[in-house]
């Protein structure tokens, strides 16, 4: 009797230790994840080394992203492609920069005179963006799940090595401008071109470019740009929010557990608010030491923005004729910006009562 207890307890013991073991090595998540951003950048990069950790340590082990910083694997430029082929498990980086291949997504990157942060966020988790997006890559052939992932606020209107006072400054101006923005400036006469942000220091030293925008203060004064050119614009038009995407392939999201998926979902959702709040805390104090060591950080006068405006609206109206996600998408936000504006004009208080 006695053995047959010890027998049924080694087999139970066994029987647990299989139901815990087994099914977690068989589904554990080992992913290769080339980010377009270096994790050391605030915000903008950083999300990813956070929530790869987070991940790490959540899942108990079962979920491993290992970060490759950008060119060490797969291009910037690359990542969509590399994710959908299945070359990678995933990738982290502003899906803006795959405007040519579906056009839609520049709407859920950065939107010249769009959302502001807060704003998107809300549109996105709560207005069907999400949903969207995942039909956007599909309708254009990709195997991928976009998980939102990192969201900064206001870019900076850029750097340049002449002031702009006039629109007609920018004709002609060799610029790296990305975006929807890089095609309001093509209608200005600008000569846009668009490369990674590890490459625009070399190419203003060179002269390359005449003027480049990138990111937010925090992360233009790590590139070293104060070093080269003294003008610095605001605000930053063309990209109100920029947001941050891993982006998964299809057939591994669809072999993951609704555990691993929630897992996922959770961190990069709380990645998302790190990123903004790293932006917000880092960037007045950076701004100021540029102010303080003689960068004319000048704003862009209201009538141009105005006309920068209708300019916008000339080529959001253009890619929406173009294309049936585009103006599906942008049709969503402008409804909900005309109720948002709303509650935004009343509910906060102007700056200059905050001071």
């Amino acid at each position: 009797m006695k053995l047959f207890k010890n027998l049924i307890l080694s087999a139970t013991i066994v029987s647990a230790s299989f139901a815990m073991s087994a099914p977690t090595q068989a589904e554990d998540i080992r992913w290769k994840m080339p980010v377009a951003f270096s994790t050391k950048l605030p915000g903008l990069g950083s999300p990813a080394a956070w929530v790869a950790d987070k991940l790490n340590v959540s899942s108990g082990g079962s979920i491993k992203i290992k970060i490759y910083e950008p060119k060490t694997l797969v291009p910037p430029f690359e990542i969509l492609q590399a994710v959908s082929d299945g070359k990678v498990g995933a990738g982290y980086t502003w899906i803006g920069y795959d405007q040519g291949k579906v056009p839609a997504v520049p709407l859920f990157a950065a939107v010249p005179f769009g959302l502001k942060p807060a704003a998107f966020a809300g549109w996105y988790y709560y207005g069907g963006g999400d949903e969207m997006l995942q039909e956007v890559y599909k309708n254009k052939g990709f195997n991928i799940h976009a998980q939102l992932c990192g969201l900064i606020g206001p870019e900076t209107a850029g750097w340049y090595k002449k002031p702009i006072k006039t629109l007609e400054d920018y004709k002609g101006l060799k610029i790296r401008f990305a975006g929807l923005g890089g095609k309001v400036l093509q209608k200005l006469g600008a000569s846009v071109t668009m490369m990674p942000g590890g490459d625009l220091f070399q190419a203003l030293e060179k002269g390359t470019i005449d003027a480049t925008e990138f990111s937010m203060p925090a992360i233009d004064k790590i590139l070293g740009f104060n070093q080269i050119v003294k003008n610095n614009l605001f605000p930053g038009w063309h990209q109100p929010f920029t947001a941050q995407y891993m982006l998964i392939n299809g057939d591994q999201w669809k072999a993951a557990t609704e555990q691993q998926k929630a897992l996922v979902v959770s961190s990069c959702t709380a990645g998302v608010l790190m990123g903004l709040a790293e932006g917000e805390y880092k960037n007045g104090a950076v701004l100021a030491e540029l102010i303080e060591e003689g960068i004319n950080v000048a704003q862009i006068p209201e009538d141009i923005l105005f006309k920068l405006k209708t300019i916008t609206e000339e080529v959001l109206a253009e890619e929406s004729a173009s294309d049936a996600d585009f103006k599906r998408v942008h049709d969503s936000q402008k409804a909900f910006l005309k109720s948002y504006v709303l509650w935004d004009e009343r509910a906060y208080l102007p700056t200059k009562l905050m001071k």
